[in-house]
């Protein structure tokens, strides 16, 4: 066994800042010391044992900004010290994938020559699975599930023959190096897809991906990365670290929704329905507010001064994505604006923790506060990582992320009932009673 001042450090490539966190987070669970990297300065001697995250931002971007924005994160992992090589992907294959994946072969091969990537975006936890070659949710054709119909990147097929065209789709035999030479000629020095229906499947992966070291690049959602980060562990003696969990800051929650995907609009009605309106404030901007800048601010310095002080949960939501005069900004742009109202937020009143529902809006939130890191501390569910915020105006406070097309219609509320537990008590309206 490798002792443990010889663990590796894992870098994680993401496509956006929550399925960073949701990924980072398996690793935390294994004992690894983890942080998503958010600001300019990179570490360039990791801890061995870490897990470091980076966010490329490449999951709506065109094919060549996509591969070049993966390949700057993978760079950059590695001169953060990282050993072996995390690709998170979507886990319904929104998005850039292909790009994402053509990136990190690019950069990793620097390192790495003859690398490839094993694909499987399966997570049965939350009732994804690849199947005969095929990418399903909840048992059906991911197309007609809400991922089918995301109104920024919608996934048109459900066959790996499509969605990664040329590659070829393997079931595993559960002998790691059997399954890893299987993998080595599958992928014919490129690409290979396996199939996965639970989680036993994925531990089968994990075991052949770490038989066939390093040249291999696991490309998965958080399903994949829980499997990995229990076999490294295993493989290379991590310890349990012994990092804190955050310590409050205060007790109001304030909860970003920048996602428009129909299961972060569900969720989002079903937290507003469950919350006594006294403990609940919506701060909605108009569409028509969200390119001018000035007039943003104002209406949102009007909202923070209404008579009655700011209660206990603040939701900053999206406009609604149809019937507003044809919203044509982009997502990042709509986050960018609603993390403006979130700083003046938090600039009036004191906040203990930030719940940040979708990708695009958890990036701009923290890059407004000029944070330098994220460390993950667990999970308040699963799909929903909790750390606290390293450097920027917002250090200490406690910060949960939540993907927008994740979990069922009470994830949220459950998420906000959970959080208050952990925050300054109020003797006020207790936000248990109706969540």
């Amino acid at each position: 066994m490798t002792s443990a001042r010889h663990a590796p450090v894992v870098g994680i490539a993401a496509d956006d800042v929550t399925g960073a966190t949701d990924s980072v987070v398996q690793f935390s669970r294994a004992g690894w010391s983890s942080r998503l990297l958010l600001g300019d300065l990179l570490p360039t001697s990791a801890a061995p044992g870490s897990a470091l995250a980076m966010n490329s931002d490449a999951r709506a971007l065109e094919t060549a900004s996509a591969r070049t924005a993966t390949a700057g994160a993978v760079a950059d992992l590695v001169t953060a010290g990282a050993d072996r090589l995390y690709l998170k992907i979507d886990s319904t294959m929104r998005g850039s994938v292909p790009a994402q994946i053509a990136g990190a072969l690019d950069a990793w091969q620097e390192q790495h020559p003859g690398c490839f990537a094993v694909v499987c975006p399966a997570y049965p936890a939350m009732g994804r699975t690849v199947e005969d070659g095929l990418l399903r949710v909840h048992g059906g054709p991911v197309e007609d599930s809400p991922a089918g119909r995301d109104p920024i990147t919608p996934v048109p097929t459900s066959a790996f023959a499509h969605l990664l065209p040329s590659t070829t789709t393997v079931s595993l035999s559960g002998s790691p190096e059997q399954d890893a030479q299987t993998l080595r000629e599958a992928a014919n020095g490129r690409v290979v897809v396996v199939n996965a229906a639970s989680d036993d499947d994925l531990r089968t992966l994990a075991a052949a991906l770490v038989a066939a070291g390093p040249t291999a690049i696991p490309a998965g959602s958080a399903g994949l990365a829980a499997a990995m980060a229990a076999a490294w562990a295993d493989a290379e003696s991590v310890r349990a670290s012994s990092e804190p969990a955050p310590a409050p800051q205060g007790h109001r929650i304030v909860v970003v929704v920048s996602s428009l995907h129909d299961v972060a609009r569900a969720q989002t009605d079903h937290l507003r329905s469950r919350l006594d309106p006294a403990d609940l404030r919506v701060l909605q901007p108009a569409a028509s507010l969200l390119d001018r800048p000035d007039r943003l601010a104002q209406w949102t310095a009007a909202e923070l001064a209404a008579p009655h002080p700011l209660p206990r949960v603040v939701v900053v939501l999206s406009p609604e994505p149809a019937g507003t005069g044809g919203l044509a900004l982009s997502g990042a742009e709509i986050s960018r604006s609603l993390a403006s109202v979130v700083e003046q937020t938090l600039d009036s009143t004191d906040v203990g923790a930030l719940v940040l529902v979708g990708g695009d809006g958890a990036r701009a939130v923290l890059d407004a506060s000029r944070a330098q890191a994220l460390r993950i501390t667990g999970a308040i569910q699963e799909g929903i990582p909790v750390g606290v915020v390293e450097g920027g105006t917002a250090a200490g406070k406690i910060v949960v992320t939540k993907a927008g097309g994740f979990g069922p219609v009470h994830a949220l509320s459950h998420t906000i009932t959970e959080l208050a537990r952990t925050l300054t008590p109020t003797p006020a309206h207790s936000l248990e009673a109706t969540s």
